[in-house]
């Protein structure tokens, strides 16, 4: 296991959405039985976010971003 100061990737910020080969590399590591925690610390990034690109990966079968829909704006 690596330690903070070897980490491949930098701290995620709040605003940036993960990459693709980012997202892919979690879908490697958990197809190679790694656990939540273990991929977040190599990756560092949040659990949270790991484990919502294994749900959708699961769920959807890709972890390509999806549109948002554009709330407030009217058809008129």
């Amino acid at each position: 296991m690596q330690t903070a100061s070897t980490n491949i990737c930098e701290k995620m910020d709040r605003s940036q959405d993960l990459s693709e080969f980012k997202r892919g590399t979690v879908i490697g590591c958990h197809l190679c039985n790694k656990s939540i925690y273990e991929m977040s610390l190599l990756l560092n990034i949040p659990r949270s976010n790991v484990s919502g690109i294994i749900t959708k990966w699961k769920r959807l079968g890709t972890t390509a971003t999806q549109p948002q829909s554009e709330r407030g704006v009217s058809a008129c």
